[in-house]
């Protein structure tokens, strides 16, 4: 098969939303109807037993929150899917943020209740940064909530997208029926079933039937068409085009939990989404179908497995083709590395593949060559741009409760902020480290594991920095000036970069008019050359 019909079968998306918006949910539906699992897992339910799919940590499943993303694939109606699923929580935004580099499209979930929250309007800034072409699932509607119309004006107001429905509900709550797809002019009506997947009722291919009176009632059935005639009339037709350049949202309405709308939306996904695109590099556009392989490391997990203390470097395939135990330029190191066991994922089931296409998400095994953002390349050498990383929020100082295993400690801080969920600043004297991270419940997850996967035992003492600043200059007196100036608040980050920790943001506005040749970054991804 030829490199360009794989990269067509290929849809790779993140599902984003704000914390209990039913994305896990929504996620197992769709590996449901992949046939990838045969029981979806309630993931805060205790009468199911099974945990979802998704959520691997055991922290996770203990917490009923994803802090992690996962990568799921399967095969659907001849197309390869790879979903990354990523925490909801705001505290591992950063995760999500990055995650956001390495998927061509996403689904953005609504909860029909709340409406556009905080961390929903963060997350379309990030997707309108790079033009991600968004689908928006209204979800809940088997519970009482907004009216529709209200949610897609404020869905335009608030989220700065305009917005087209492609598939319609049949009441809402208490009167919620099923879905009519707009898109394709047809209705499914399910039984609701929370774990499998229920067989149609019965299918309907056009308003005019007149089984649907029979079935959804007479008042129903003048609603719809009174809404579905209102719908034409306000929206206009919807355009593949603008949707594909991030200029319009198709919205889909459901129940994920009831696997009402989920077929609905699915099915038009396929349809509309993006392939694989390309990325830009230092060397310019990397178009898909080059024919020399090239990804880029946009997550490194640790202990994916704690049986085995393994560490897995995530590559989003960019072009090209990826071959087991074939030879590939390490970028930053510039050295050959080769792979004798890539994987591809089901949550954390991993299977060992012998090739792999652009849109593809691959493990690979690592044995501490890898950071955040690092480049694969066959051929020419190059970088890829744009893996965000933030100036943390909060800031917290290790305090080793265990001498006898500092190794432990050691380790651990450093693998998992090679994960690139915190960052690590060390202090001098005294070597003492400093986390950083966007969210106060990271440290909780950092405490839980550097105890249960490493066995070292740990306190975070607060520190009150307001920024973390990395600091570039051609002026060197001036930076050595400045270090000897302020050395209680400057620290050395994990590539040995000066990193500025500013109390207030009064002591940093003083310190770039009294510096002016130094340059205070507040991202961590700028390159020191």
């Amino acid at each position: 098969m030829k490199i360009t019909d794989e990269i067509e079968k290929r849809r790779t998306f993140a599902i984003i939303s704000h914390p209990d918006a039913g994305k896990t949910t929504l996620t197992e539906k769709l590996l449901l109807f992949g046939g990838a699992i045969q029981t979806a897992g309630a993931v805060k339910s205790n009468k199911i037993k099974k945990t979802a799919t998704s959520d691997f940590m055991e922290i996770e499943k203990q917490r009923g929150i994803s802090v992690a993303t996962s990568v799921m694939a399967f095969q659907y109606q001849g197309k390869q899917i790879n979903i990354l699923d990523t925490p909801g929580h705001k505290d591992f935004a950063e995760d999500t943020y990055r995650t956001l580099t390495a998927v061509d499209s996403v689904i953005l979930i609504i909860d029909c209740a709340n409406g556009v929250e905080e961390q929903t309007k963060r997350l379309m800034e990030v997707c309108r940064m790079r033009n991600t072409p968004v689908i928006i699932f209204i979800n809940k509607m088997d519970r009482e909530g907004r009216d529709p119309f209200d949610l897609l004006d404020e869905l335009e107001d608030m989220l700065d997208i305009r917005v087209r429905p492609l598939s319609w509900p049949i009441g809402i709550g208490a009167t919620f029926q099923g879905v009519y797809s707009i898109y394709n002019k047809n209705l499914n009506l399910f039984a609701a079933n929370k774990t499998k997947i229920s067989e149609e009722i019965v299918k309907i291919a056009d308003l005019e039937d007149p089984q649907l009176e029979k079935i959804i009632g007479e008042d129903a059935t003048a609603e719809l068409k009174e809404e579905l005639e209102l719908v034409e009339g306000v929206y206009d037709d919807f355009n593949s085009e603008d949707y594909l350049k991030g200029e319009v949202a198709p919205v889909f309405f459901g129940s994920a939990i009831n696997n009402f709308g989920v077929k609905e939306l699915l099915e038009t996904f396929l349809d509309i989404s993006p392939s694989p695109i390309g990325r830009e590099s230092s060397e310019g556009y990397v178009e898909p179908e080059d024919k020399d392989f090239s990804g880029f490391v946009f997550k490194i997990h640790a202990n994916l497995d704690p049986n085995h203390r393994d560490r897995i470097a995530f590559l989003r395939i960019v072009s090209g083709k990826f071959e087991r135990n074939k030879f590939y330029n390490h970028v930053r190191l510039d050295k050959k590395l080769k792979f004798p066991n890539p994987t591809s994922f089901m949550a954390q089931d991993k299977s060992v593949i012998d090739e792999a296409y652009p849109g593809d998400v691959v493990g690979l095994y690592d044995t501490g060559n890898f950071k955040i953002g690092d480049t694969l390349t066959e051929g020419v050498t190059f970088s890829f741009k744009g893996i965000p990383s933030f100036s943390p929020e909060i800031f917290m100082e290790l305090e080793n409760k265990d001498p006898m295993k500092s190794k432990q400690l050691e380790k651990g801080i450093q693998q998992l902020t090679d994960e690139g969920v915190a960052q690590l600043f060390i202090q001098q004297p005294g070597n003492r480290k400093i986390v950083g991270t966007v969210g106060q419940l990271q440290f909780e997850v950092i405490k839980y594991r550097l105890e249960n996967e490493y066995g070292a035992k740990c306190d975070f003492t607060p520190r009150r920095f307001y920024k973390a600043c990395w600091m570039t200059t051609d002026n060197r007196d001036q930076l050595d000036q400045f270090v000897k100036a302020k050395a209680s608040y400057i620290a050395k980050d994990k590539d040995d970069n000066y990193v500025f920790l500013a109390e207030t943001k009064f002591l940093l506005d003083m310190a770039q008019q009294d510096y002016p040749d130094i340059t205070f970054h507040f991202t961590s991804d700028f390159k020191v050359k």
